[in-house]
C-alpha cells in the first residue's frame, strides 16, 4: 500500500470520526426533518409548475380546436358560394391546425400523467413527512429517557467510598452496632442481675450452716452445782429424757437442722 493510500485512509478514518461525534441524534433529527419540508416545498412547486403548464397545453389545444373548426366552416362557407379556391386555402388551413392539434394532444397526455405522478409523490412526501414529525417525537422523548438513565448509571458508578451514599451506609452500619452493643450490654446486666441473686441465695444456707457449726463447736459452759439441799432426780426414764446441759442443747439444735436440710 502506498504512502498517499495510507494518507487518505487516515483521513478519512479521521473524518468519519468526527463525523460520528458531531452527530447528535436530536439535531439530525430535526435536520432530516427540515430537508424533507425543504424538499416538500420544491416538490410543490413543482406540482404548481407542471399543472400550470397543463392548463397552457390545454388552452392552446382548445384554441387550436376552435381554429380548425372554424376553417371547416369557412371552407364549407366558400364551396357554398361556388368559390372552390378559397374553400381549398380553408382546408388547408384546417389540415395545419389538425396536425397542431395532434402535437398538442400528446403533450397534453404526457403533462396529465407528469401532473399525476407529482401529485401522487407530493402525497407520499406528506405522508412521510407526517410519519417522521411523529417519530421524531417518539425518538426525542427515547433520547431523553436514555440521556437520564445514562447520567444516573454515571451517577451511580461513580460513587465510591467516600461520596455522600457510601457515607451514608456507613452510618446506617455504625447505628446498627450501636444497637447491638446496647442490645448485648442489657442482657448481660440482666444475667449479671440474676448471678448476684443466686449468689445470695446460696451464700445465706452456707452462712447458716456455718453459723450452726461454729455454734456445735463452741466450748460448753461451765456446769454449776446444785445446792445441797435440792437432790438431783436421776431416776427418770430415758425415753423422757430432756438435754440438760448446753452442750446437749446445741447438738439436739444442729440435729434439728440437719434434718431440715
Amino acid at each position: 500500500m502506498g504512502l498517499f493510500d495510507r494518507l487518505k485512509r487516515v483521513v478519512s478514518a479521521n473524518l468519519n470520526d468526527l463525523v460520528n461525534k458531531a452527530e447528535d441524534p436530536e439535531k439530525m433529527l430535526e435536520q432530516a426533518i427540515l430537508e424533507m419540508q425543504e424538499d416538500l416545498v420544491k416538490l410543490r412547486q413543482g406540482v404548481a409548475q407542471a399543472i400550470a403548464a397543463q392548463k397552457r397545453t390545454e388552452t392552446q389545444y382548445n384554441d387550436i380546436q376552435s381554429e380548425i373548426n372554424k376553417w371547416q366552416r369557412n371552407a364549407q362557407i366558400a364551396l357554398q358560394k361556388g368559390d372552390e379556391n378559397l374553400a381549398r386555402q380553408a382546408l388547408e388551413r384546417k389540415k395545419t391546425c389538425t396536425e397542431t392539434s395532434i402535437s398538442l394532444q400528446a403533450s397534453l397526455d404526457q403533462q396529465t400523467a407528469q401532473v399525476q405522478g407529482i401529485k401522487h409523490n407530493l402525497i407520499q412526501l406528506e405522508s412521510k413527512l407526517s410519519e417522521a414529525k411523529t417519530k421524531k417525537e417518539m425518538l426525542k422523548a427515547r433520547i431523553t429517557a436514555a440521556k437520564a438513565q445514562e447520567q444516573l448509571g454515571n451517577m451511580v458508578s461513580g460513587l465510591s467510598t467516600s461520596s455522600a451514599m457510601a457515607a451514608f451506609e456507613r452510618m446506617e452500619e455504625k447505628v446498627l452496632m450501636q444497637e447491638a452493643r446496647a442490645q448485648s450490654t442489657a442482657e448481660l446486666a440482666g444475667a449479671d442481675l440474676e448471678t448476684q441473686f443466686a449468689r445470695l441465695e446460696s451464700s445465706s444456707d452456707v452462712d447458716d450452716e456455718l453459723a450452726a457449726m461454729k455454734a456445735a463447736l463452741a466450748p460448753a459452759p461451765p456446769v454449776q452445782e446444785l445446792p445441797p439441799s435440792q437432790p438431783t432426780n436421776t431416776a427418770q426414764p430415758s425415753n423422757t429424757a430432756k438435754p440438760t446441759t448446753p452442750v446437749d442443747k446445741d447438738l439436739e439444735e444442729l440435729r434439728r437442722q440437719l434434718d431440715n436440710l
